[in-house]
């Protein structure tokens, strides 16, 4: 005979996290932007996998403070990939909405440099590098201090004008 074990209990969210940007950064209000569409990443304020708080720096660049909570575990202790990824694709896309480019990501490419400790405070930056016809190019990176976790590059497609 199998006994059956419940799940465990969700664990209940940790203390607040501080993602004060640089005295410099304006606070920017991403989901006013764009919608609801920033779920994946942007969610769940206080929960345990993500917590991000957005910015605009003097140069009108977007950047983000990030908090890679125990639910973004791959390797024991650090972020997994995926997370990392999934985090590069909303601010780098958010990055050419910001800009003024109602966009779709068409292509992203990551480079992972080195493992991400799990509950630090990064910083992810962002910078429209070209708009050419439909198609705008934004490069970012996720850092803390000199230590780059995270290059990626992303092609994002703007979307049509909507036809009356």
């Amino acid at each position: 005979m199998t006994t059956l074990v419940p799940p465990a209990a969700p664990e209940p969210p940790r203390s607040p996290v501080d993602l004060s940007g640089e005295a410099d950064w304006t606070p920017f209000d991403a989901p006013a932007l764009v919608g609801a569409s920033l779920r994946f990443v942007s969610g769940e304020p206080t929960g345990n996998r993500y917590r991000i708080r957005y910015y605009v720096n003097p140069a009108h660049e977007l950047r983000a403070r990030v908090w890679f909570g125990p639910e973004t575990e791959g390797p024991p202790g650090h972020a997994h990939g995926g997370s990392m990824a999934a985090v590069m694709d909303e601010v780098l896309g958010l990055a050419a909405w910001t800009a003024g480019y109602g966009i779709v990501v068409g292509n992203l490419n990551v480079s992972f440099r080195t493992l991400l400790p799990l509950e630090q405070v990064v910083t992810v930056e962002s910078t429209i590098v070209s708009a050419q016809g439909r198609k705008v190019v934004v490069q970012g990176r996720i850092r803390n201090g000199d230590t780059v976790y995270v290059e990626a590059e992303c092609l994002c497609i703007t979307l049509p004008e909507k036809k009356e």
